[in-house]
């Protein structure tokens, strides 16, 4: 499940790093790690302040290596060390996380 817990809506590309998506969206973000949105390519998702919804994801393919978005990862997805980084990183820039 994820939650807008903040005042604007949020949206969400198809090949966004789930992880690293807006600070505002409360999920279980070490499940998310490495993964995107399950939807077609080009599109997105729209969550409302204060709306609650269920997402699929799936792993990011080729490499796994992502780069950009929120600077939280820059590496390797598969990589248990670069994982454990992101997290620190995470919580340090207060992104919401709800473990799950």
């Amino acid at each position: 499940m994820v939650t807008n817990t903040g005042d604007r809506p949020v949206q969400v590309g198809s090949h966004f790093h789930f992880f690293e998506a807006n600070k505002q969206l409360e999920m279980d973000r070490e499940k998310a790690f490495g993964m995107r949105l399950n939807i077609a390519a080009g599109t997105a998702v729209r969550f409302e302040p204060g709306e609650e919804k269920e997402v699929t994801l799936v792993t990011f393919g080729g490499s796994r290596h992502v780069y950009g978005f929120n600077n939280l990862v820059n590496g390797d997805t598969t990589s248990a060390q670069v994982k454990a980084k992101a997290m620190e990183k995470m919580a340090a820039l207060n992104f919401k996380h709800k473990p799950q």
